[in-house]
C-alpha cells in the first residue's frame, strides 16, 4: 500500500491521508537537510576565485613593474693608495668584468667625478693610474666604472 501512496495517485492519497504526507514530507525535509554534498562545490568555488585573486595580483606587479629587477654586481678588483699628500695611485688587481669597462671617473669627497687623465683606454690588470689631488689622505676617494651594458657601478669608495 506504501509503494501506491508513492505511486501516480499520490494527490488522491494526500487528501485522504493528510497526515501520512505529512510524515513523507518531513523525511523528505531531513534527507535534504542532512545532504552534505553542498560543501565541496561551495569550497571549490571560494579556492578558485582565491586562486584567480592571486594570479591577478602576481600578474598586475608584473605589468606595473612593481616586482622590479635584479642587477648582478660586476665584479672588478682595485687597489688605491695615496703615494704623497697629493696624488693618488689606483692599480687595477683583477675581475672578471674589466674586459666590459668603458670608462672609469674618479671623485674626492663627493664631488664631480673625472675621468683619469693618463689614459682613456679600457683598464687591464695591473694598470696603473696615478693622479693628482689637492691632498690625498683623510679624503674620501671614490671610482665609478661605467660598463658596455649601459651600467654604472661605484668600484671603490673610502677615506685614504
Amino acid at each position: 500500500m506504501f509503494k501506491y501512496l508513492l505511486g501516480e495517485c499520490i494527490d488522491t492519497v494526500s487528501c485522504l491521508f493528510p497526515q501520512a504526507m505529512r510524515m513523507i514530507e518531513s523525511r523528505c525535509i531531513m534527507k535534504i537537510m542532512k545532504n552534505d554534498e553542498a560543501v565541496s562545490p561551495v569550497i571549490g568555488v571560494i579556492l578558485m576565485v582565491a586562486i584567480t585573486v592571486i594570479l591577478a595580483a602576481v600578474i598586475a606587479a608584473f605589468v606595473f613593474g612593481l616586482a622590479g629587477t635584479t642587477s648582478t654586481t660586476k665584479n672588478v678588483g682595485l687597489t688605491v693608495r695615496a703615494v704623497n699628500d697629493t696624488h693618488i695611485q689606483v692599480t687595477v688587481t683583477g675581475g672578471t668584468d674589466i674586459s666590459s669597462i668603458t670608462y672609469m671617473n674618479w671623485s674626492i669627497d663627493g664631488g664631480t667625478p673625472k675621468p683619469f687623465t693618463q689614459d682613456t683606454n679600457k683598464p687591464t690588470v695591473g694598470k696603473v693610474f696615478t693622479e693628482n689631488v689637492t691632498t690625498s689622505t683623510g679624503h674620501r676617494i671614490m671610482i665609478i666604472a661605467k660598463f658596455e651594458d649601459g651600467s654604472t657601478q661605484i668600484l671603490w669608495d673610502r677615506t685614504l
